[in-house]
């Protein structure tokens, strides 16, 4: 089964990231084997993060998010890389 890039927007609840840094020092991103974080941006205020995340199994995308929903509002977008996205509309230029 192929791998799924995920965009995950996380709005922090209350704006508080201090209590979503707190528990990743505790206790790590805390996500289940076969869900593979890419990479991450936070915006300058510190109230949002935008993860890559990728996986086989969109479960484990949902696993991981129910360890974080009580501190976190998720948005989540599938996506493909900028070079897949021009190998797919190349036909059409």
């Amino acid at each position: 089964m192929a791998n799924t890039l995920y965009m995950v927007v996380e709005h922090f609840k209350n704006r508080d990231s201090v209590a979503v840094y707190r528990r990743f020092r505790d206790r790590g991103r805390m996500a289940p084997a076969g869900l593979r974080y890419v990479s991450g941006w936070v915006d300058e205020k510190l109230e949002r993060c935008y993860q890559l995340m990728e996986t086989h199994e969109r479960r484990l995308l949902e696993e991981w998010m129910a360890n974080w929903n009580d501190l976190v509002e998720f948005e989540v977008y599938p996506v493909i890389t900028s070079q897949e996205a021009a190998e797919k509309i190349a036909p059409r230029l």
